[in-house]
């Protein structure tokens, strides 16, 4: 697995979650909105929030808003640094 994600799953997961939410803040504020992709996941886990959960309501939105740029990019990546069998 560590082969497969560059480093410990957890870790890389914990830095594609930092980075996520620092790339949705500043595209944020660019104006930039990337909701009309994901609505169907919002609209899923809108009864979520409405139970009590708004305090990480304005993370994830964030943390959508950089992960539609992040996970494609990183996927990319990682297929193109695949080492090579023989």
């Amino acid at each position: 697995m560590t082969k497969v994600f560059g480093g410990s799953p957890l870790a890389v997961l914990g830095r594609l979650i930092l980075v996520s939410v620092l790339v949705g803040v500043i595209l944020s504020a660019l104006g930039l909105d990337p909701f009309d992709i994901v609505r169907s996941i919002e609209r899923l886990i809108q009864s979520i929030w409405n139970m009590g959960f708004d305090a990480f309501r304005w993370l994830w939105r964030y943390f959508l808003l950089g992960a539609v740029i992040v996970i494609p990019i990183w996927l990319i990546l990682r297929a193109v640094n695949a080492p090579r069998g023989k």
